[in-house]
């Protein structure tokens, strides 16, 4: 089985002509020809455009990723055992950065006693206001957002990292579960998602069963938030919203 370059670029999602360009630099280079002259693929040139494409998703320029390709004495399952350290080290790095985004969201706009070098150290590259015209604009006329504003006024550093910690481990919790394939509307979902509501409530604002619910929702229904949960586990956000949901059923 051969593949034409048209193919190989739609299975892959690039263009031609980058799959021309790795063919002139000697990257990729397609192991047959049509007898018209036209580059014709096999599944072990898509193998090796699978490998690079995954290093250059990670940043590596195209004659490091030609050198680690060709190196005669790399076995195969050192470029798998490479791209799974690689993988992991990017998944804790966007875990991190999730975070930090979940922290500035729910938070609101935080009116951090912080100086710039604090803030890049509690938040790192997120700006913790980067949502605040926005927020005040949705919430500005509630109690819950002058309280988080109230609140989030007297936060020191060490208060802002105490909290990106408990956020964390609660998070960690849910996914727990979830990756444990424990429903949702079970007493231990229920509990974890109780758990979320009182971190709320003691570092931000009252949130009553009502108002989580709500949360709940927006988790799903905003696409920032999904991406989030999501980064943190797959279907997490799907997940913790229907958790919040059987959590306020039972508390109704």
């Amino acid at each position: 089985m051969s593949y034409s370059v048209g193919q190989v670029a739609g299975f892959a999602k690039v263009t031609v002509r980058t799959l021309h360009h790795y063919d002139e630099i000697g990257l990729l280079v397609p192991g047959g020809r049509s007898h018209a002259g036209h580059r014709r693929y096999s599944d072990a040139d898509l193998d090796r455009l699978q490998q690079i494409l995954f290093y250059r998703e990670l940043g590596f320029p195209l004659d490091e990723v030609a050198s680690l390709l060709d190196d005669p004495d790399t076995d195969p399952r050192v470029h798998l055992r490479r791209q799974h350290d690689l993988l992991t080290a990017r998944i804790h790095k966007l875990q991190e950065m999730a975070a930090a985004v979940e922290t500035a969201m729910e938070a609101k706009k935080m009116g951090i006693n912080l100086t710039p070098e604090e803030k890049f150290e509690v938040f790192g590259d997120h700006d913790p206001e980067q949502y605040a015209e926005e927020v005040e604009q949705r919430w500005g006329d509630t109690e819950a957002y002058r309280e988080s504003q109230r609140r989030s006024a007297t936060y020191t550093k060490d208060d802002w990292k105490r909290i990106n910690d408990e956020m964390n481990a609660v998070h960690a919790r849910v996914a727990e579960l979830l990756d444990r394939g424990v429903p949702a509307d079970s007493a231990g979902a229920m509990d974890a998602a109780e758990e979320h509501r009182r971190f709320i409530s003691a570092n931000h604002y009252e949130c009553a069963h009502e108002l989580h619910t709500c949360l709940g929702e927006m988790y799903v229904s905003d696409e920032r938030f999904t991406a989030f949960y999501d980064a943190i586990r797959p279907g997490l956000a799907v997940y913790l919203r229907d958790a919040i949901l059987a959590n306020a059923a039972r508390n109704g």
